[in-house]
């Protein structure tokens, strides 16, 4: 049986004995977007398809380096992090193409933990959007990394010093590809495996830096895509002794990493933002979700720039935008509405970077795009030239660091309409907790500053 026939708790128990496994992985993604899983056995895992299983629930109450959270109510000391539930999800079956023979399931968090599972808050977020009659289809397109070094040497060398696979920006390249053909074949293919295909993949700016823009596909498809592609791509850069980063802004002397999201609605399987009659082409479905998205980009951005250094990336001059704008085919702006053909009439949501969760980034763009439509959101005039030599009135201006993100998201009537009281409480407070452990560092930047001269 094909993985990508698998739909049902008895097609899944039914590949499992075809292929005579004794294991197979289980994985549920935390806050910050990484998966966290087991090998399970298949007994466990039969019973499991019907009932759940119980994971311990401080993988929502700890952070990105496993520090718990001093400032959140659902888990904790107090609580003694009981296990939630789980539920196994068999239509998310793949093969792993780095353990050939062997197969992933996806899980989602049930129970009260499922008001608090990215993958779940996307769910809801496009129910909304079913109960409207829409359908979003989406293509991921990350910016990422790539060294000549090891999860060892970068701690060895403190992260300076830092070896690419490639010398020099080279963008488009296919000197680059050529020569390292092995590693982008090797890359392709995995991808093909998994069934999380890349549409295009190219060299970007930057010394060894790639750019994959993954097909498009159904919203939870495409998220779930998304996040497996950044894990594998990881996986197989450290198998071959290289290490691959999806770091919003790793170095101040080379661009960020964009993590993009091309956005369009369908509805009954007819194209939703096209309009022939619209002298742009534009329907008044796209206005309203631009306007939504554009209205709500401040109050949400900390579920799209979820870390202390997705705020470096978010500067004049260096492709990232820095207020809530759009345009049409513009690059310097947040929102990039791109015209075409009724199927590629789309919007670029240019604001996110690699390192967002994709199911909380893709819940942001498409729960503020409904609102939009909702609320028949106009979004004004669209951007000409330069969106970074704009004066944008105050309400665009984007949050500058993520405490304030975190605060404007705990203060969004409109996140809390979209996602849930408790999913905006827990969250933001997570956030806020990332900031304040980033303040008790003291930089390389300070030391060589203030040490001998103050």
């Amino acid at each position: 049986m094909d993985p990508r026939q698998v739909k049902t708790a008895a097609d899944a128990r039914a590949i499992v004995k075809e292929r005579g496994l004794t294991h197979v992985k289980v994985g549920v993604h935390d806050l910050d977007g990484v998966l966290r899983g087991k090998y399970l056995h298949v007994d466990k895992f039969d019973g499991a398809l019907d009932g759940g299983m119980g994971f311990c629930d401080v993988v929502l109450g700890w952070d990105i380096g496993d520090q718990l959270y001093d400032n959140v109510s659902f888990t904790g000391w107090h609580t003694a992090y009981p296990d939630a539930t789980v539920r196994i999800l068999p239509e998310t079956c793949r093969e792993i193409a780095t353990e050939p023979g062997n197969l992933l399931f996806l899980c989602e968090f049930a129970g009260s933990a499922e008001a608090l599972c990215p993958r779940g808050v996307l769910r809801r977020v496009l129910k909304r959007a079913a109960d409207l009659g829409f359908e979003a289809r989406v293509g991921f397109e990350y910016e990422f990394f790539v060294f000549a070094e090891t999860a060892h040497t970068i701690r060895d060398k403190g992260y300076r010093n830092l070896r690419p696979i490639s010398p020099g920006f080279f963008g488009y390249s296919m000197l680059r590809n050529s020569v390292q053909s092995d590693w982008y074949r090797d890359l392709l293919a995995m991808c093909e495996t998994m069934d999380m295909g890349i549409e295009g993949l190219h060299t970007e700016t930057g010394a060894g830096v790639l750019e994959a823009a993954l097909r498009v596909r159904d919203g939870l498809t495409a998220a779930d895509n998304a996040a497996l592609f950044k894990l594998y791509t990881k996986v197989l850069a450290q198998k071959r002794d290289w290490l691959a980063t999806f770091m919003a802004k790793w170095s101040k002397d080379w661009p960020g990493c964009g993590g993009h999201m091309h956005l369009s609605l369908w509805q009954k399987g007819e194209p939703g933002f096209y309009d022939a009659e619209d002298g742009q082409g534009l329907s008044a479905a796209l206005r309203h979700f631009v306007g939504g998205q554009q209205t709500l980009m401040p109050e949400l951005l900390a579920m799209v720039a979820s870390n202390v250094n997705s705020y470096r990336r978010l500067i004049p001059g260096f492709w990232a935008p820095t207020a809530a704008s759009w345009g049409i085919e513009n690059r310097t702006t947040s929102l990039r509405v791109i015209r075409g053909s009724p199927k590629s009439t789309r919007v670029e949501y240019r604001v996110a970077a690699a390192d967002a969760n994709p199911y909380l980034a893709l819940a942001a763009a498409v729960g503020s795009g409904i609102w939009g439509i909702e609320n028949e959101i106009e979004p004004g005039e669209p951007v000409q030239g330069n969106s970074y030599d704009k004066k944008h009135p105050a309400k665009a201006q984007l949050p500058r660091t993520l405490m304030e993100a975190a605060g404007w998201l705990k203060a969004s009537k409109a996140a809390r309409a979209l996602f849930g009281d408790a999913f905006v409480d827990h969250y933001s407070a997570t956030r806020e907790w990332e900031e304040r452990e980033f303040r008790k560092a003291i930089t390389e930047w300070e030391l060589d500053r203030y040490m001998e001269i103050i």
